[in-house]
């Protein structure tokens, strides 16, 4: 879950009113979130660096929120504030408005050579805005919020925000190699080409964690103005050129990635929290997006939607006992207007909230809105047996049987390296069936384990200093890719039995619904394993 920042001070100030911190606690839990820590920057400094390095640091309560992971409305103090005053019935839910310029509006061409790295781009203009200190300091870390989340850190789309005058239209979206980019990036004093750049951010603490999703393109995607200013290079770095300041009051803000649906999404989330700072609030006005082949797209979509479901369905998913109206009246708490229609309730969907894609969602709303606390405990209805699975019985039978042997039981990662499946045990990591993380935290956790073998292999290595024999065992799932379907084949359980300096085998895999004999296999010896490289 996402942690929300923000000051005290400023947090009542926009409710309109003053809490204790019992008061807010509880606040949270009726809205569905938490209140994780009160603390201040002065605090954090003191207990992540020590007391020297806190001199001087600020002593301003912060309350640190933990925010639901689907719900990037709630990623900043307006979008925070905004929900909590509707949901107390101290405010109505804005309508967001798509607005088109008194003249044309601007556009964003996107080029054929953005295909083969990041083909998408949107984007939208907030006009006369009105910035503050902390509304754009809480404008800059929404964006970094958006790119830790949704954004997948900016692999997926990266946020660029620019001084619309500053710069004049038409802009280009392309590609090109990176010698050929040249532009003074954000907070530097010269010009560098996009090679020196990457050079550059290599040692940079937060940008050189984004260099690995285009140093190895070809080309690097680009932005420019007609005048042929670099506006940005996503998803690294904006040009210095077009930032936005304090005294900026049109911005400029496009969206470039590979997902579509989560640009947008992005776009409509930054938008609509920061238009009700527009001089006509909650209004954003319009951008044209020219694709390569021709086709011309508005942004952003600020879409409205409707869903239709039933005060019954409600009643029965969440168990309570409420009419039409109230139900109405709870889910409109909760940002998502609606109105009885006959026998149903027709529910309408803002732009804000990109996290509502199912009915059931809906109900999970009417929960919040009614209150856990308040649902009255009941005994259910039917009355059902259960039972343990074949599978779960047999482990756990010879799990018994090997513990009552002498044997110690094991337990290891169910993610491992690729040498640990392949090459240390003298195979090809081409010829195994592995199912391969896409983004490994470490080297340590690149593929879904095939086999028990490497874990307990590397117990026994860990463990050289105990007295032989060192018996171990265990039983435990594996993981094998099947290219033939959609989902990863589990093939069930897997049993590993290894005696130190005696032998080492294999009961089979243990089916689900195939569970017939077992056989202990070939002594250590004759297995064509590099042991070495365990212990």
């Amino acid at each position: 879950m996402p942690t929300v920042s923000v000051r005290k001070d400023l947090l009542f100030q926009a409710l309109g009113r003053e809490y204790t911190d019992d008061e807010f606690d509880e606040l949270c839990f009726e809205f569905g979130l938490e209140l994780d820590e009160i603390t201040s920057e002065k605090e954090i400094i003191s207990r992540e660096q020590g007391e020297v390095k806190s001199e001087g640091a600020s002593d301003i309560i912060l309350y640190k929120i933990d925010v639901p992971a689907n719900r990037y409305d709630l990623l900043c103090l307006e979008g925070l504030v905004r929900g909590l005053q509707v949901f107390k019935e101290r405010a109505l839910t804005p309508r967001y408005r798509r607005v088109c310029p008194s003249g044309n509006p601007h556009r964003l061409i996107i080029t054929e050579e953005t295909v083969a790295v990041r083909p998408h781009a949107v984007a939208a203009v907030l006009r006369n805005i009105a910035f503050t200190q902390e509304r754009y300091d809480s404008f800059i870390e929404l964006q970094e919020k958006l790119h830790q989340n949704v954004c997948r850190k900016r692999a997926l789309v990266a946020i660029g925000t620019h001084d619309l005058d500053t710069i004049s239209g038409v802009f280009t979206y392309t590609a090109k190699p990176p010698g050929d980019i040249l532009f003074k990036p954000l907070n530097q004093t010269k010009e560098y080409t996009a090679i020196k750049l990457m050079s550059l951010y290599k040692s940079d603490s937060h940008l050189r964690h984004y260099l690995h999703i285009i140093e190895d393109k070809p080309v690097f995607p680009v932005i420019y103005d007609s005048n042929g200013i670099v506006l940005s290079m996503p998803p690294i770095i904006n040009g210095d050129h077009s930032k936005i300041t304090l005294n900026t009051k049109n911005v400029f803000i496009e969206c470039t990635g590979t997902d579509l649906t989560k640009a947008k999404t992005v776009l409509d989330i930054i938008v609509t929290m920061f238009s009700e700072y527009c001089k006509e609030p909650f209004t954003v006005e319009e951008v044209e997006v020219v694709y390569p082949d021709g086709k011309t797209l508005i942004y952003p979509e600020l879409a409205y939607r409707t869903e239709t479901i039933t005060a019954d369905f409600i009643n029965k998913a969440v168990g309570i006992n409420e009419s039409a109206e109230s139900v109405a009246q709870m889910l409109t708490r909760m940002c998502l207007r609606s109105e009885v229609m006959g026998d149903h309730i027709q529910v309408e969907i803002p732009p804000t909230r990109s996290d509502v894609i199912h009915a059931c969602d809906i109900m999970e709303d009417a929960a919040i809105a009614y209150g856990f606390n308040n649902i009255i405990h009941t005994t259910p209805h039917t009355y059902t047996v259960s039972n343990q699975l074949p599978l779960n019985k047999l482990t756990e039978l010879l799990r018994h049987d090997l513990a009552a042997s002498g044997f110690t039981e094991a337990l290891t990662f169910a993610l491992c390296s690729q040498e640990d499946i392949a090459d240390k045990l003298g195979k090809n990591i081409t010829d195994i069936e592995a199912v391969h993380i896409a983004n490994p935290k470490t080297a340590e956790f690149q593929v879904a384990r095939t086999t028990l073998l490497p874990g307990l292999l590397k117990t026994v290595g860990a463990n050289k200093k105990m007295p032989l024999p060192l018996k171990l065992f265990e039983i435990s799932d594996v993981v094998l890719k099947d290219e033939s379907k959609d989902a990863t084949y589990f093939p069930g359980r897997c049993a590993e039995i290894f005696v130190r300096d005696k032998s080492i085998g294999r009961l089979g895999v243990l089916h689900p619904d195939v569970i017939s004999r077992f056989e202990i296999t070939m002594p250590c010896s004759a297995l064509d394993i590099d042991i070495e490289h365990f212990l």
